[in-house]
């Protein structure tokens, strides 16, 4: 019975995501069908198989190297902003060191691969290959893999050339994307507190899904001329010009360091603001709270994921608290124990569901990298649609679990 209601909530989620459509009549639904049939094969295969969690492990490993590299840096700079954690195998997950300040290391990383033309031909190459297989633009194919494991505020950061060059409607659906990053550096976070299964599971399908929501909620048609990769080169008498490198990596790591600022001004507002919101609804009645309204709104999704009533509460209640706190707040509060106490299935479709950064926070963050990145025309249509980005973000990850949770129980 539980198995028919998890079926039927995923085509209540898709649905959701037709009835908010921008433009019904643009949808792909060809695009849209082969996609949620590769997820399946993806869901049944990470939970199934140990090669499928090895590989989105190595990969996650790869990207996680990357960013322990750009802790040195900030170790020499300001050695009381990180200390040891994990054994002294990692840093401590501080937001400003964990998700900002590698922004300094990975935007000039990938603006060198840019400008000798590598990071263009993987984008070109990579894109395609995406692209063929889902029916999406090059550009947004390869996002979703980048945000697979970079990180919302980074995969932004190094598309800054290419936000520029796209239209408007094309940056909302990057914005509505970066609702279901993870960063490589807290997968490792993630698995000591939840299992780490289905975390890693959670991951490749979360980029497909992602892929998913954006054609049903912002279709857009991409013409050919419009399906180009950003360079570095300007034309300057008729001819490409590039500007000289060390000029050129100044402004990267200047631009980096503008961008770091907006964001964090953007996410201590929000948060402020959803705290403000929680203790003026205490006065009205003390167990009034902006998670308990939330997952009072998240039961019937809950349910639809094929729990009992008594668990599809439980769940909708954790789920509520993570849209309005993070991922991390949720997990240390159901780690160990608790959540080895829950049967399989909520196990698995828990885990799932908070394994992305899709959350009010995260909004503030993502309009933050925009406001840095963009002209003010592009990033007010990204303020205007915060509603979407939440939607997206969550509908991706009632999505991710639905379809986890089939093969789980």
């Amino acid at each position: 019975m539980y198995l028919v209601i998890n079926c039927f909530g995923l085509l209540v989620f898709l649905l959701i995501g037709f009835i908010f459509s921008k433009n019904k009549k643009q949808i792909n639904w060809r695009s849209i069908g082969i996609m949620l049939f590769i997820n399946l094969v993806l869901a049944w295969f990470f939970t199934s198989f140990e090669a499928g969690r090895i590989a989105v492990q190595a990969a996650a490993n790869g990207f996680n190297w990357l960013l322990e590299v750009s802790y040195k840096g900030i170790v020499f700079a300001l050695p009381n902003w990180v200390t040891p954690a994990f054994g002294g195998t990692a840093q401590s997950m501080n937001f400003v060191t964990s998700a900002l300040l590698p922004v300094l290391l990975i935007v000039p990383l990938f603006d060198i691969l840019t400008y000798v033309g590598i990071l263009p031909w993987i984008i070109k190459w990579i894109g395609r290959a995406m692209s063929f297989v889902t029916g999406q633009p090059r550009f947004e194919s390869f996002f979703a893999i980048e945000m697979m494991f970079l990180g919302n505020t980074e995969v932004l950061a190094i598309s800054g050339r290419q936000l520029r060059q796209m239209r408007a409607e094309r940056n909302v659906t990057l914005a509505m994307m970066s609702m279901s990053c993870v960063t490589a550096s807290i997968l490792g976070a993630y698995t000591q507190m939840v299992p780490g299964q289905f975390v890693l599971t959670a991951v490749p399908i979360n980029v497909i899904n992602a892929l998913i929501v954006t054609n049903l909620l912002n279709p857009i048609k991409v013409t050919a001329e419009e399906d180009t990769i950003a360079s570095v080169e300007s034309i300057d008498s008729g001819k490409p010009k590039k500007e000289p490198f060390f000029s050129f990596l100044g402004d990267s790591i200047l631009g980096a360091g503008r961008l770091i600022l907006i964001i964090t001004a953007n996410v201590i507002a929000f948060v402020a603001l959803a705290a403000l919101a929680d203790k003026i609804l205490g006065l009205i009645w003390h167990p009034l709270s902006l998670e308990s309204i939330l997952g009072c709104i998240m039961f019937p999704f809950a349910w639809l994921l094929g729990f009992p009533v008594h668990e599809a509460w439980t769940l909708s209640q954790d789920m509520g608290l993570k849209l309005v706190t993070n991922e991390f707040v949720v997990m240390g509060r159901v780690a160990g124990h608790v959540i080895n106490g829950y049967s399989s299935h909520l196990r698995a479709v828990l885990t799932v569901f908070l394994t992305s950064f899709a959350n009010f926070g995260t909004t503030g963050m993502i309009i933050g990298a925009f406001k840095g990145l963009v002209d003010k025309q592009k990033n007010d249509l990204i303020a205007k649609n915060v509603g979407y980005m939440l939607l997206s973000g969550i509908l991706v990850s009632l999505l991710s679990a639905g379809l986890v949770g089939l093969f789980v129980w």
